[in-house]
Parts: C-alpha cells; sequence; structure tokens
C-alpha cells in the first residue's frame, strides 16, 4: 500500500485517481535506481513529492512528466529559435573559422615573434615578455603547437566579442537603475549555472560541426565579468570629478568619454583578465561539442585513459592560462601606473 492510499480514500478521490493506473511510466527515482541498485520504492513517511503521490494517485504527474514538458516546450520552439539566431550567430562562425585558418596557417617564425611583440607592446615587461617567448618555444618543441594556437584563436575572438559587447552593457548598466535591475538578475544566473548547462540547449538548436556552437557557448559564458566590473567602475567615479565635468559643460558623450571610462579603466581592465581566463576555461570544457585545441587532448586522454597525453595537455593549458594573465595584468599594472602619473 503507497504511502498516501489513505489521505485520497478520505477525500473521497480513489475513482478519480486510478482512470490512468495502468499508463504510469517509470518514475523518477525508479529511472535513477537503475543503476544504484534501489528498488526506487518509497516509504510511508516519504515527503509528498510528485512521485511519492503519484504512487498513490495516477492522476497526479511525475517528476517526469515535468521535464518532458521541458524538453517538448523547448524542442516546440526550436525551429523558430533556429530561424531567428542562424543569420544572426553565422558571422561568428565565418570570424572563428577565419581566425583559425589565420592562426593554423601562418608559419610558426611568423606567429611566435608576433605574438612575443604583441606581449611587449601590451605588458611593457621583459620578463612576462621572455615568458611568453619561452611558453610559445615549449609549445612547439613538445608538438603542441598547433592546438596550442587553436586553443588561443578561440580565446582572442571570444573576449575580443565579450568585450565589445559588454562594455557597453555596463556602461548602459551604470546609467539605468532599471536596466540594473534587469540585467543583474541574469548576470545570476549565468554565474549560477553549471558550465555544461551552457552546451545542452546549443546542441539542439545548432549543428555541432558549426563553430559558432562553442563560440556562443564561450561568449555567455565568459563576458559576465567585463560587464559588471564595468558596470562597477564607472558607479565607483568620484561624484565630485563628475560635477566638475557638468560645470565645464559637458555633454553626457563627452563626460564618458573623457573622464567616467578613463577614471573606471582599472576596473574595466580586471574584468577583461577575468574574461581571458572563464574564456580560457570553456574552451576546454566546449571541446565536447567540436571546439578544437588543447581541450580536444584532455578529453581524449580521459577517454582512452592515456594518462600522459591528458597530463601534457592540462599542462599547456595552465601555461596558456598564465601567460595570457599575466599579459593582462602587466597591461593592467600599466593603466594603474599612467593614472598614477597623471
Amino acid at each position: 500500500m503507497a504511502g498516501y492510499d489513505g489521505v485520497f480514500d478520505t477525500l473521497g478521490l480513489r475513482d478519480w485517481c486510478d482512470q490512468d493506473k495502468a499508463d504510469a511510466p517509470m518514475s523518477m527515482a525508479q529511472l535513477l535506481a537503475q543503476s544504484g541498485g534501489d528498488d526506487g520504492e518509497s516509504t510511508p513517511l516519504a515527503f509528498p513529492s510528485l512521485d511519492t503521490l503519484h504512487e498513490s494517485c495516477a492522476r497526479i504527474s511525475q517528476t517526469r512528466d515535468v521535464t518532458e514538458g521541458l524538453e517538448q516546450g523547448f524542442l516546440g520552439i526550436r525551429a523558430e529559435l533556429k530561424y531567428v539566431l542562424d543569420p544572426l550567430t553565422q558571422p561568428l562562425s565565418w570570424l572563428l573559422d577565419g581566425t583559425l585558418f589565420v592562426f593554423e596557417t601562418t608559419p610558426w617564425w611568423v606567429m611566435i615573434p608576433l605574438l612575443v611583440a604583441l606581449s611587449w607592446f601590451v605588458s611593457r615587461s621583459k620578463p612576462v615578455t621572455v615568458f611568453v617567448a619561452g611558453v610559445l618555444v615549449f609549445f612547439s618543441i613538445i608538438d603542441h603547437y598547433d592546438v596550442a594556437m587553436q586553443t588561443l584563436a578561440i580565446v582572442f575572438v571570444c573576449t575580443g566579442l565579450s568585450v565589445l559587447l559588454g562594455v557597453p552593457i555596463g556602461i548602459g548598466m551604470s546609467k539605468s537603475q532599471t536596466a540594473q535591475r534587469i540585467i543583474v538578475p541574469i548576470l545570476d544566473l549565468l554565474q549560477t549555472l553549471p558550465t555544461f548547462v551552457y552546451l545542452i540547449p546549443l546542441i539542439f538548436l545548432f549543428s555541432v560541426t558549426e563553430s559558432k556552437i562553442y563560440g556562443i557557448a564561450v561568449i555567455v559564458y565568459a563576458i559576465v565579468p567585463v560587464i559588471r566590473l564595468t558596470d562597477l567602475g564607472i558607479r565607483l567615479v568620484d561624484q565630485d570629478v563628475v560635477e566638475a565635468a557638468n560645470a565645464f559643460g559637458m555633454t553626457p558623450a563627452q563626460k564618458l568619454a573623457r573622464v567616467e571610462l578613463p577614471l573606471a579603466l582599472p576596473n574595466i581592465m580586471a574584468g577583461v583578465n577575468q574574461t581571458i581566463m572563464m574564456s580560457l576555461a570553456m574552451v576546454v570544457i566546449a571541446s565536447m561539442i567540436s571546439a578544437p585545441g588543447l581541450g580536444v587532448l584532455v578529453l581524449r586522454g580521459i577517454r582512452s585513459l592515456d594518462l600522459g597525453v591528458g597530463i601534457v595537455a592540462g599542462l599547456g593549458i595552465v601555461l596558456l592560462a598564465v601567460i595570457l594573465d599575466r599579459v593582462s595584468k602587466a597591461a593592467l599594472a600599466r593603466v594603474d601606473t599612467h593614472r598614477g602619473h597623471q
């Protein structure tokens, strides 16, 4: 006898409850018990969840009915979403494919000096520049140069787009309390969702052969820090300075460009640093949906239990994260030093 039979009998709902009993599917507990060795049966004092109440009254939906309803709802609007999102996101595929082509086909004796020069231009730090050169040479020596360039290309594209999209959104949040109240819960949701959850709807919307499927996942995951810190940086600008700009008759656009953004730049650069790190983390996870690069080797090492392949690829990811972090932090230090001299 199920735990809540007496409740439905007392309420006189037994005939109503038993109408659909023959068609009852497997419950969520029974489904999970298949791999755990449990029989999935509820105890007499079990919490009155949907599955527990369904055992006594078949007319009450099960938890699996709820999950199936969500799935059918998503699949019901899939065609319309794909029709709208496909043309909007296609340029992302072109940009990723083009950047990957450039990074993969440019000879090492051109690409390495260019990356080293870029590191020097951004950081103006000899130790950081030498470290970047050493890491790139190390990748070449261990035959991981090509996959490292693939990962670097994706990070460059996705970080750049995250900054281009995130900074204006952060500026808009700082200027409008309404925009902030709307956007902050969305950012909280994006930061709370497990990384693998980002991949689920994308797999149903786009083909795994399209570059944009992992590009969207990386951008959506990595854009949050630059939005938050841009908003924070502008809100922390000294109001006395803003009032002085108003007294000089600056327009809102002039005030933003000449006063607020320069003063908020350290916070914005800190957001860019975090966006770079999160882009790299998501690129590795996105290897599960065809993202090329070092993440593919990590995934291969896990699947084939090849310890050496996984460890070397993991070390490569760590080194990439370190050089990206050091270069971006050196750039942030330059910004702070420049502000101190003004």
